[in-house]
């Protein structure tokens, strides 16, 4: 295999709504948070490629199920990338803020982004264009998600939104492979928070059509998420005046502070 050959992300299905993504070069292949490890096998199977390491983003189950089994089946000396601190099953290597990933097979370099919000230990993967990369990608776990982000579980909303002003800073063709299909759900709520924007109304028909053909809406990119996702606009002023009316509060003086507004009334919308 040329070391050169542009690497492909594949999603392969589990459970009701993840996506273990799935990275090779025809060959080789690394698998993000394989919570199910019969879906993985199966598609690693049929599509003739190596398992050379796991990438894990954070602790929960439906993230790291499949690690064990992956291992006793296909080899105890497969790499596991995952977060300091939580027990993550098979975990070989801890990755850190700015940390730097060299896999030679297939081939790619990866730069780490604790991300805490979710989880408190939760991390980013990105590869910026290199040699076999064309688009900047993020593997970005339950932080950010297309329209939407992830529950604070752990996490404060101004950690929140600090990991997901990280992710603002990213070229904006960067590509992000969440990990759960939420995708309608979250535009119904953003459509509440941002009624007049143009962007997310287009983009919920285009949305609602791939669901209706079976397509995933993922991958999607920063710079949609920028125009489409309330939690990446909370500096916005029709954001921000519709989580005042929503909270009662005549001053909310941070991107923070709105995020904490709106992600409470998400969690009850």
């Amino acid at each position: 295999m040329d070391k050169n050959t542009l690497l492909q992300v594949w999603p392969i299905p589990a459970f009701d709504d993840n996506y273990i993504w799935c990275i090779h070069d025809g060959s080789n292949a690394l698998v993000v948070d394989p919570g199910d490890a019969e879906p993985t096998l199966e598609f690693l199977k049929a599509n003739k490629l190596a398992l050379k390491g796991i990438l894990i983003t954070h602790h929960h189950a439906d993230h790291t199920g499949g690690i064990l089994s992956l291992l006793e089946k296909l080899g105890s000396n497969i790499p596991v990338y995952g977060p300091v601190g939580d027990n993550i099953p098979g975990r070989t290597v801890v990755a850190m803020q700015d940390d730097k990933i060299e896999i030679a097979s297939p081939r790619i370099s990866l730069k780490i982004f604790e991300v805490p919000g979710h989880t408190l230990s939760h991390i980013a993967y990105f590869a910026n264009m290199q040699a076999n990369v064309v688009e900047p990608m993020l593997f970005c776990g339950d932080t950010l998600f297309a329209s939407g982000c992830g529950r604070l579980f752990e996490g404060t909303p101004t950690q929140m939104s600090e990991s997901l002003s990280k992710f603002a800073a990213l070229p904006k063709n960067t590509l992000v492979y969440c990990t759960h299909e939420y995708t309608l759900s979250n535009i119904r709520f953003a459509l509440a928070v941002e009624p007049n924007n143009h962007n997310l109304v287009a983009w919920a028909e285009q949305a609602k059509s791939l669901r209706e053909q079976g397509v995933p809406t993922l991958p999607t990119t920063i710079g949609q998420e920028l125009q489409v996702n309330p939690f990446m606009r909370c500096d916005q002023p029709e954001v921000i005046a519709m989580a005042k009316e929503v909270s009662g509060q005549v001053e909310l003086p941070s991107p923070a502070h709105v995020l904490a507004v709106i992600r409470a009334w998400k969690d009850r919308f």
